[in-house]
Order: structure tokens, then sequence, then C-alpha cells
């Protein structure tokens, strides 16, 4: 079934150089232009099937914006026809469809009346609407005094738990905070797979890629390219670099740690005493961030779990190639007779780039344990990612055994920790792939009259 059908789409703004010229044409007896046509799109056609999930890529002011606020009803084309099937929800500018003066509460039921909803239907949701936007008592209070990041926040909570047929998410997601952004991709995949059809605006390349299936590619009005997301990306990227010119010089320049590291004096993490102040550190962040969508049975339990530096700071930013801590603080709540543990790093859609656990560290593992016993466990590796934002997931499983299916989970910490991983060299940032590992490598020119 179609859920979204264009034909023939146009939309033309006229275009004044003074603002009395757009009194001089109204008034003019010959009716004399002072205007020239823009065309915000240029006949347009496409069909979206119920349950797609496409991605809308293109440099600023190719018509993105436009072409959705048509599709959602905002503004009407100059001339053609868009047909849509279903419930539209859609988040394209930070505070559209809220009232000002009301407050949080009353928006998500003005919301829901503005779709179709009940107010009963909307009474069964509203818990769930509440708990995954997050902003604590300002959910009562009138969103004239909402940040910008609350606004996103209750916004798309709203948008997503009202059952629409049909999401449109524009770049407005990008203001909030990153572990709200990482549970807002985690709630479209989750729409994807119930059927909702879900188109997506994003200048993140990787999150588009991820999420959809299918992309638009648009240009001055036009859609360019309608194929695969994966094909789509590739040709966008290529445009951004053509448009970049040639590349610059590294902006920046290694860290001085990685100076030495390239030395040959590599660094290790000394043995180190610990104390309550030093194992509380970001516990704070963590324990808010490590209830979004927890599990396990609570034998073991992670009390805390921090990314550190070699000189043992906390820190949320890694360089290129820079060695890292990553710390775990388990607490036994009962005797568990072997524990195992690990970790995924995970980019903001989800994917698993990185896994390992401690039975590929010669099947280390904690055994024994008696309930009230405290482990920290530290993992050191080196960071070689792309640039862009990152979370690690944290697991504690019981018992180790390669021939059991499935493992007890002790917990599971899907964002225990997020950082962000910062490229020096201009070139690693615009080229594609996420984990970079190193290579010997060798440049021989032979002489081919001897061959």
């Amino acid at each position: 079934m179609i859920a979204i059908k264009a034909e023939h789409l146009t939309k033309i703004y006229r275009i004044y150089d003074k603002d009395i010229d757009r009194l001089k044409e109204t008034f003019h007896p010959f009716r004399k232009r002072y205007s020239r046509d823009f065309y915000a799109l240029q006949d347009i056609s496409f069909e979206i099937r119920r349950g797609e999930n496409v991605g809308l890529v293109g440099q600023n002011g190719a018509g993105k914006s436009t072409l959705l606020k048509i599709i959602t009803g905002v503004l009407t084309p100059t001339s053609g026809k868009i047909e849509v099937n279903g419930r539209i929800a859609s988040l394209l500018e930070l505070g559209a469809g809220f009232n000002p003066e009301m407050t949080g509460v009353e928006n998500i039921y003005m919301n829901g009346l503005l779709i179709g909803h009940s107010r009963e239907i909307m009474d069964a949701k509203i818990d769930d609407i509440i708990a995954f936007a997050d902003i604590g008592e300002f959910i009562n209070q009138s969103v004239k005094t909402y940040s910008s990041g609350m606004f996103a926040r209750l916004a798309f909570a709203v948008n997503a738990f009202v059952e629409p047929d049909i999401l449109i998410v524009d770049e407005a997601l990008s203001v909030g905070d990153a572990f709200f952004q990482s549970k807002c991709m985690d709630k479209m995949r989750s729409m994807i797979r119930g059927g909702v059809t879900v188109i997506f605006v994003s200048h993140d390349t990787f999150a588009l890629k991820n999420l959809c299936e299918r992309a638009f590619l648009m240009k001055a009005g036009k859609i360019l390219m309608d194929a695969s997301a994966k094909e789509v990306v590739e040709v966008y990227r290529n445009m951004l670099v053509e448009s970049r010119g040639e590349l610059s010089e590294e902006q920046t320049r290694w860290k001085n740690n990685l100076v030495e590291e390239a030395r040959g004096d590599k660094k290790t993490f000394a043995e180190e005493k610990f104390s309550a102040d030093n194992l509380e550190r970001g516990k704070e962040i963590f324990l808010k961030n490590a209830t979004y969508r927890r599990a396990g049975d609570g034998r073991a339990v992670f009390e805390n779990v921090q990314l550190l530096n070699l000189d043992g700071e906390l820190i949320s930013e890694v360089i290129f190639g820079q060695e890292v801590i990553l710390r775990m603080i388990v607490r036994f709540k009962k005797n568990v007779a072997c524990l195992a543990m690990g970790y995924h790093i995970r980019n903001a859609t989800g994917i698993d780039l990185v896994y390992t656990d401690s039975r590929f560290n010669d099947t280390k593992a904690i055994f024994d344990a008696q309930a009230g016993e405290v482990y920290v466990i530290d993992w050191q590796f080196k960071v070689e990612l792309r640039q862009e934002l990152y979370d690690i997931a944290c697991v504690i499983s019981s018992p180790i055994d390669e021939t059991l299916s499935a493992v007890e989970l002790c917990d599971f910490v899907p964002c225990a920790i997020q950082f962000n991983a910062v490229s020096p060299n201009v070139y690693m940032s615009l080229t594609g792939g996420y984990v970079h590992w190193h290579n010997d490598l060798k440049i021989r020119r032979i002489d081919t009259k001897n061959i």
C-alpha cells in the first residue's frame, strides 16, 4: 500500500530585492513584475510504500524542509499534488505545534487530540511519554520556559508514542543531548520494525545509512537520485568533498601523548589504591544513563563505569590512537561461582562496531565471588575510530560455558558510557568506515624492463 505519493510537485517563491518592490508589484496598474521566481521544488514525483524507511539528504537549500512541509500539510505546492495515507507525526522545527503558554502535559494532550486520539487513549500513553521525555518537573511548567533540548525531548516523545502511521524527523534531534539521541534512534528502529513509515532527514550520513534502506538525494529543488541509502550516501559524500575543494592541511596536530606513543614511549596504567572518591567519579551520570533498557537478574551489578586516560582522569573525548581505560566497578549482591564480563562499542544508531569479553583474554573471569564484595575491572585499549559519538554497552553474565547456547545476564547496561572520538586529521574525518587499524604498509616501484 502507498503511504505517500507525490506527482509533479513544484513550489515557487517570489523573491524581492527591496521590501518596497512588493508594494509596487501589488499595485502596479499594468502588473509589472518586480520579483523573480525561486524554485524551492521543481517537478518532484515519487512513491513511498507503507513500512518503508526513507532517508532524505542534501546540502542546505536543496529543498528538503520544503518537501517535508508539503507532505505534512504545512505548505501547499504551487503545482502538482501530494497524497498521504495514514496519521502523520512530524518533528520538523522545535516547538512547532506547541502552545507556549500551556504546560508540557497540556501540550501532550493537545497534540494527541490533533492527531486524532481521544482523551482516554492519551491517558493510557501519558506516563510513557513523560518517562521517555525525562524532563523532570518541567513537564508541569509552560513550554515557553523550555530549553531547545527540552523541546526536542518532549516533541519526539509525543510523536513517537502517539502511534503514527508515518513519522517524519528532521534535524531537530541534533539539539538534544547525546544519550537522548541514542534513545531516539533506538525508538525509531523499534517503530520501523513495527511497520511505521519513517522519513529521516540528517546530515549524519552514517546514521542515515544504518537506519534507512532507501534514500533521496536532493539538490536545487530536485531529486537527483532515488536508490538504496548506501548508494545515495556514497554519491552525497563525493559531492561534499568536491564542494570543499582540495583537502586543507591538518588543522590540528596529534596531542603530546600520541606523539610520545609514536616514539615508542608506551605508558601503562600503574597499580593504584582505590578510594571511595575515585570509584564514585561520574557515578551520577552513569546511573542516569543506565536506567534505559537495563536488564539482568541482579546477582551482580555495575555500580559505576568510567572512561579514563592513562593518568587516571575521567574523559569524554578521545583522540584517534589514544590509549584509554574502561573501568567497571561491580558489586556482588549474591554469591556467584563464575562471572564473565564484556563490552560493546556502538555508533549513534546502535550498530555494534567493536565487541569483546573476558573469554577472549585467556578466559579470565571472577570465581567464587561473595555477596557484598566489590571488584574493579579495567580494560586498556587504543581507540582508532572515526570522528563521531559512540556508546559503550557493558555486560556481566554467568556461567561461563562454551557449550551453552545462552548466558544468564547478571547486568546489562546498553549505554554505560558515551564519548566523542576526535580525529586531528582532516582527511580521516571525511572518509568512510568507522574502525581503523594499523597496517604495515610497503610501497615499491619495480623495474618493468626486467619482467
